[in-house]
């Protein structure tokens, strides 16, 4: 009994982090942050006048784990054009993000919030969540979990964002 009252508590917290709601306004100045990283602290308004795509992750998520080498991806491709990938890690636990980390490579900025404050600012519902913010630091999109055939949509607004001809 004790095993299906944790099951179904899992189920109900993955069923809570996982929904698809957004409360985030689209066009609002995004909440700046400053975290630890992993040498540097990582401060959202460091970036500005850069687009940033940032990204709410979790060592326990599957599609996090499929979201890492197309992100690293997106950093090598539009880096050098205003692009900053930043994954900002939720577990509650720093060695299950170190070592995740040793699995999935990550070629771009990475930030630890184990107190889980900064998806509370971003109204974030789901994982993985991304959020692409414009040069001015304004919020362009978001979009909850990472699936292979959203690759091509989440590259164009990206390179929208860029103002990037096809």
């Amino acid at each position: 009994m004790k095993h299906i009252y944790s099951k179904t508590l899992q189920l109900v917290l993955f069923t809570f982090l996982c929904g698809s709601a957004l409360a985030m306004e689209i066009g609002q100045p995004a909440p700046d942050f400053e975290l630890p990283g992993r040498a540097t602290a990582v401060k959202l308004s460091d970036y500005k006048g850069k687009t940033v795509y940032l990204d709410f992750w979790a060592s326990w998520c599957g599609p996090c784990k499929q979201s890492f080498p197309w992100m690293n991806d997106m950093q090598s491709r539009y880096g050098a054009k205003g692009l900053r990938v930043v994954g900002i890690n939720l577990d509650q636990k720093s060695e299950d993000a170190r070592d995740f980390l040793k699995e999935n490579a990550a070629s771009f900025d990475v930030a630890f919030d184990q107190g889980g404050k900064t998806p509370k600012s971003f109204a974030i519902k789901g994982m993985p969540t991304s959020v692409l913010i414009g040069p001015d630091g304004k919020v362009i999109s978001m979009h909850s979990g990472f699936k292979p055939e959203q690759k091509a949509e989440l590259e164009q607004q990206i390179r929208q964002a860029l103002h990037l001809k096809d």
